[in-house]
């Protein structure tokens, strides 16, 4: 299964935060799954750690790549995609991480329970 991590679920991991559910934490560490960070996800938290919102190491990406996440670029066609989303959520990065989803037909690891009212597949 191709899961895509939701920022909160991403930061959750790499904190070992007690918040991150078992299902996520055995989803991640599944490996028949293959785990994707989206680039909206490192520009979100770029401007929480600019804005003093979020400390997080530097770095985080190279500890996550080492554990075997794969990185998921914005293209094109996620662009386009977010205007065809329902107003359920008015977080663009939220937007763009299930127009990504859809897009990439992957599963999006939230708790976020405004996510779960588009037509994407969550975990």
């Amino acid at each position: 299964m191709q899961l895509l991590l939701d920022t909160h679920i991403l930061l959750w991991w790499l904190g070992d935060d007690p918040l991150l559910s078992v299902d996520h934490r055995r989803m991640i560490q599944d490996s028949r799954n293959a785990c994707f960070i989206s680039a909206a996800s490192v520009w979100e938290i770029s401007i929480k750690r600019s804005l003093g919102k979020l400390e997080i190491d530097d770095g985080y990406l190279e500890v996550a790549r080492s554990q075997g996440f794969i990185e998921l670029p914005i293209r094109w066609n996620h662009a386009e995609m977010v205007k065809t989303l329902p107003e359920h959520h008015r977080d663009p990065f939220d937007r763009m991480l299930v127009a990504q989803a859809v897009a990439e037909e992957m599963t999006l690891l939230t708790v976020d329970q405004n996510i779960r009212k588009y037509e994407v597949r969550v975990g």
